[in-house]
């Protein structure tokens, strides 16, 4: 019964090449879509943090910015910060 419904139903070149070219195209978007997902993990994965509190030089040259402190108050006080932790004597 099975051998009858085959008979005369054969699969021409045109099929084997829609077959074939249908089975590239399939791995093709597989591959291509694990790819672009680790591609997107990995970025997402490398992206610098932020730190949460600016830094005092970073607080320093935005009051310079806006006019909140002079120059010579922001080189004197961008000096002690550099000249590290002041210790008692």
């Amino acid at each position: 019964m099975a051998m009858m419904f085959w008979y005369g139903h054969d699969v021409s070149g045109w099929g084997w090449f829609a077959m074939t070219a249908g089975q590239l195209l399939i791995w093709a978007l597989i591959i291509t879509a694990a790819v672009l997902l680790i591609r997107a993990l990995n970025r997402f994965q490398a992206r610098p943090r932020l730190p949460a509190t600016p830094s005092a030089e970073v607080i320093l040259r935005e009051r310079l910015a806006r006019g909140e402190i002079d120059e010579d108050d922001y080189r004197r006080r961008l000096n002690t910060l550099h000249a590290g932790p002041l210790t008692k004597s």
